[in-house]
């Protein structure tokens, strides 16, 4: 019998390499969108045990924990729409994680927010950020 399991390989290993490079240019176009409007970029991929936050950065004095969902249509819904009880747990714990391996920033306020991102890299991407998308005490 076939095991279905992935042991021993991460996500991102498991992903085919066209579909990771296209979520990375994604995430760096909202990158550089995040920038136009003041953020300033902490941390890019950030992963421990408890998952990954794509984008931490800090809006002011703000420190912003930033999910990047693309689709590349919404007739099926936004990337909004994908971010479940489940997803929001694994964002909360892996920046609870990041705020005690960086006491510095643990200080600061923080926020939960989500980027939903629709259309095609050639022809222009549709940015959609919302902020205060959860609270930590939604997980």
């Amino acid at each position: 019998m076939r095991s279905h399991c992935h042991s021993g390989t991460s996500p991102m290993q498991r992903t085919p390499n066209h579909t990771r490079a296209r979520g990375q240019a994604v995430e760096r176009h909202v990158l550089r969108y995040l920038q136009q409007r003041g953020l300033k970029p902490v941390s890019r991929n950030y992963h421990c045990r408890a998952g990954e936050i794509d984008l931490i950065m800090l809006d002011g004095g703000t420190l912003a924990f930033i999910e990047v969902r693309y689709r590349r249509s919404t007739r099926f819904g936004h990337g909004f729409d994908t971010i479940d009880r489940r997803k929001r747990r694994h964002i909360i714990r892996s920046a609870m994680h990041f705020l005690l391996t960086h006491p510095r920033l643990a200080e600061r306020p923080l926020r939960f927010d989500v980027v939903g991102v629709h259309g095609e890299l050639a022809a222009g991407l549709q940015v959609n950020w919302m902020r205060d998308a959860f609270s930590a005490d939604d997980g």
